[in-house]
C-alpha cells in the first residue's frame, strides 16, 4: 500500500467511524406524546370540547378514547381535528367488541384509528374458563379487525399475574400464548407490569414487537391510596398512581428498548388525576426524557 492509498483509507475510516458514533449512543425522545383521556374523564363530561382543547394546549398530540361522553364519531374527530390531535386507539369492553364490532370499526375508521383495545376483564370472568374465553374472543375480534386494516390489543393490569386454578403460570402469559401475536399484541400498562412485581423489559425481550402501545403513568409508595385499587390489583396494596416522573418507575430503563418492544404510541394515564395540572405535569417530564 502506498502513502496516497494509505491516507485516503485512514481517512474513510475516520468518516465512517464519525458517521455511525452517533447511532451506536444516539439519544432519544418521544416526539408524540398522548394522553388516555380515562385521565380527565369528569372533565370530559363537563365540557368535551373545552377539555379537548386544553389537552391539545398542554402539548399532546395524540388522545386515547375509553368512550365517546355523548358524542357519535364523526363528532370527536370535529373536536379532534380542530385542535390539531389524532387519535391512533381507543379503548371497548369485551362485551361490546363481541356484540358491536361493526359498529366499533366503523367509528374507529371515522376516527382514522388503527388500534382498538380490549381494556379489562371483570372479576368474575378471571377463571380459567374466564380466560380462554377472553383468549377466544380476542382472536375472532383480531381476525374482524385485521381485515379492516385495524389492529386489536390488550390492554393488561395487574390481576393477570395473579395465580389462577387451571392455569399454569401466570394468566398474562397464557393470553400471550393463546391469543394469535399477528391479531392481538398488547397495549402494556407500564405501571400496573411494575405493582405487579414483573419486568416490562422481561417480557420485551420475550415477545418482541408484541406491544405496540404502552400506557405511561407512575406509581409511589409513599402517601395514602385515594381509592382502593383491588380491583385492578387483584388484592389489597400498598402505594398510589402518581404523576409520570414523581413516582418510581426507571422510565430510561425501559424506554431505551422502546425499538425492540415495537412501542409506537405512548399514553399518560392517571386514574387519580384531580386536574389538567396532573396530565400537563406528566407531559412535562416527558417531553424533557431523554433515553
Amino acid at each position: 500500500m502506498n502513502r496516497r492509498t494509505f491516507i485516503e483509507s485512514s481517512i474513510a475510516a475516520v468518516v465512517i467511524s464519525a458517521t455511525a458514533r452517533p447511532a451506536w449512543g444516539a439519544v432519544h425522545h418521544i416526539d408524540r406524546i398522548g394522553l388516555q383521556l380515562y385521565t380527565v374523564r369528569d372533565l370530559m363530561k363537563q365540557d368535551f370540547d373545552g377539555t379537548i382543547a386544553a389537552v391539545a394546549k398542554i402539548g399532546y398530540k395524540e388522545v386515547e378514547f375509553a368512550g365517546y361522553f355523548g358524542k357519535t364519531p364523526k363528532e370527536a374527530r370535529a373536536a379532534i381535528d380542530a385542535n390539531g390531535l389524532t387519535s391512533p386507539s381507543a379503548h371497548h369492553p369485551l362485551d361490546a367488541l363481541e356484540s358491536k364490532l361493526p359498529e366499533i370499526i366503523e367509528g374507529a375508521h371515522v376516527l382514522g384509528q388503527k388500534f382498538i383495545v380490549c381494556p379489562y376483564l371483570d372479576a368474575k370472568s378471571r377463571t380459567a374458563d374466564g380466560y380462554k374465553h377472553l383468549a377466544e374472543a380476542c382472536n375472532r375480534a383480531g381476525e374482524a379487525t385485521q381485515k379492516a386494516g385495524i389492529q386489536l390489543c390488550y390492554h393488561n393490569h395487574s390481576f393477570e399475574f395473579e395465580k389462577v386454578e387451571g392455569i399454569d403460570g401466570k394468566p398474562f402469559d397464557y393470553l400471550l400464548a393463546q391469543t394469535n401475536p399477528k391479531l392481538v399484541k398488547i397495549e402494556m400498562d407500564l405501571c400496573w407490569m411494575v405493582v405487579a412485581g414483573q419486568d416490562p423489559v422481561a417480557y420485551f425481550n420475550k415477545y418482541p414487537g408484541r406491544f405496540p402501545l404502552v400506557h405511561v403513568k407512575d406509581w409511589t409508595n409513599e402517601g395514602t391510596a385515594p381509592r382502593d385499587y383491588e380491583g385492578a390489583v387483584g388484592h389489597p396494596v400498598t402505594g398510589h398512581m402518581t404523576n409520570v416522573g414523581s413516582g418510581t418507575i426507571d422510565w430510561k430503563k425501559i424506554f431505551a428498548q422502546s425499538g425492540k418492544a415495537g412501542i409506537q404510541h405512548y399514553f399518560v394515564e392517571n386514574d387519580d388525576a384531580k386536574s389538567l395540572d396532573d396530565p400537563k405535569a406528566s407531559y412535562e417530564y416527558l417531553s424533557k426524557l431523554t433515553f
